[in-house]
């Protein structure tokens, strides 16, 4: 609940945003939401699950705790001050508006530094907490987007002169980052008091084995990034120019329509996660992985029928505009992405539990250099429907190569027989009702 919630209220902006918002200027937000998707990553490098890892393993916990808070407040420092001296050329890089870089640069900061204390509540099992700060945390964004892009407007034109010197018809976008700079502030403020209450001590031997660790985790993540959002940056490069940011905002918004096997597979992963280290050195662990696999397989399959069912009466809530619909086709192929990415998830604990996290960042740069290859030499041709038949490549790869890998480090029991069963029953249902009846529920 600590990140299903959250994620539902983040995806009410998606009918907020398509019902004022044109294709075009919700693609460029898209655009720029890639971008934060790259950095964060990068902010982040991999020190995360590098935290789990050697608290759980380290008996000294509070040396793990400040050499981790040490580390990325060095480093968001560093990002910090290089970012605003060459606040330009960053601008160019990424291809935004100028005015929008201290916006981008403060929130990536914000969520950069509250990485450990999020990771301290989950470590020590403290849910309340997380899925409280969380859920405030997106619902202050929530509410600051509606009063920005709704309220301010009609306040502005029916309301008294005071308001109508507040608001600026042209600022859409800027307002969007305004509420995210507030809501990250407010959870970094909540959480910050590890930074406060630690004794600050910095084991450099202790920070360059968490690197090592960490440091295949960055590239997975990257890898995975470029997966996740990269194909709307490269179709802002490669579709012609008068049309690119409106096909990415159509493109954008009917891929989050997906996002309940997202949501799923995420709520999974970030719940057994944890499970899998404090469990690998139980009598039989490979058994429980198995069964875990077994469970999100079931649940997948009747999320991912369950979506294309339903697909047109979930399509006119969240989508609401029709001029965004243009890329329905898109659905199914990113659902069925997205499953593979939570399977790929499970999987992958074998290289987790035995530090091959190499192999992490083998198996997920395959699945970003099919996203490259796929979309630099399809888009031009087929749009954005080469990129969701290059994320399906990419993680459906991700998935095969991690189960390959995993039977020859570490053999878990998977029961393959009853894994297909789940998956071709939905499979053949879905396409059914998608292509065959057309989405229609009567027929």
């Amino acid at each position: 609940m600590a990140t299903v919630l959250p994620r539902v209220l983040s995806f009410l902006l998606v009918p907020l945003y398509t019902s004022v918002m044109d294709p075009e200027t919700y693609g460029e937000i898209s655009v720029i939401f890639s971008w934060f998707a790259i950095f964060n990553v990068v902010l982040a490098y991999g020190m995360e699950t590098a935290f789990f890892r050697f608290f759980n393993k380290h008996q000294n916990k509070q040396l793990v705790i400040s050499t981790s808070l040490i580390s990325l407040l060095v480093s968001s420092s560093i990002f910090f001050a290089v970012a605003l001296m060459f606040k330009e050329t960053f601008a160019s890089v990424i291809d935004v508006q100028e005015s929008l870089i201290i916006y981008i640069i403060l929130i990536l900061v914000l969520d950069a530094l509250a990485i450990v204390p999020f990771a301290w509540l989950r470590a020590n099992e403290r849910p309340l907490r997380y899925s409280i700060v969380k859920v405030v945390s997106v619902a202050i964004n929530l509410f600051l987007n509606i009063f920005f892009l709704i309220l301010l407007p009609e306040m502005a034109e029916n309301g008294p002169s005071l308001w109508s010197k507040i608001y600026r018809p042209d600022f859409q976008i800027e307002y969007v980052f305004i509420a995210n700079v507030i809501s990250s502030g407010v959870a970094f403020l909540w959480v910050s008091g590890i930074y406060f209450d630690s004794k600050y001590r910095f084991d450099k031997q202790l920070w360059k084995e968490m690197l090592k660790y960490s440091l295949p985790i960055m590239l997975a993540g990257i890898a995975f990034t470029v997966n996740e959002v990269f194909d709307r940056i490269l179709l802002d490069r490669l579709l012609p120019q008068d049309i690119a940011k409106a096909e990415i905002g159509k493109y954008s918004a009917c891929y989050k329509l997906a996002v309940f096997m997202m949501l799923f597979g995420t709520a999974f992963r970030l719940g057994v996660e944890p499970f899998f280290f404090s469990h690998a050195n139980t009598e039989n662990p490979k058994k429980a992985y198995a069964q875990i696999t077994n469970y999100f397989v079931i649940m997948g399959s009747l999320i991912f029928l369950g979506v294309m069912v339903f697909i047109d009466p979930l399509k006119r809530l969240l989508v609401r505009d029709a001029a965004f619909w243009d890329a329905m086709d898109v659905v199914p192929i990113i659902l069925l992405a997205s499953f593979c990415l939570g399977i790929y998830h499970n999987l992958s604990v074998w290289y987790k539990v035995t530090d091959r996290t190499r192999f992490g960042a083998y198996i997920s740069s395959v699945g970003a250099a099919l996203t490259l290859a796929i979309n630099f030499v399809f888009i031009p041709k087929a749009g954005y429907m080469a990129s969701a038949w290059a994320t399906l490549a990419a993680y459906g790869s991700m998935m095969a190569l991690s189960y390959y890998f995993g039977r020859k480090y570490y053999p878990i029991p998977y029961n393959m027989r009853k894994i297909v069963f789940y998956l071709s029953v939905s499979l053949v249902f879905s396409i059914l009702s998608f292509y065959v009846f057309n989405r229609n529920l009567i027929a």
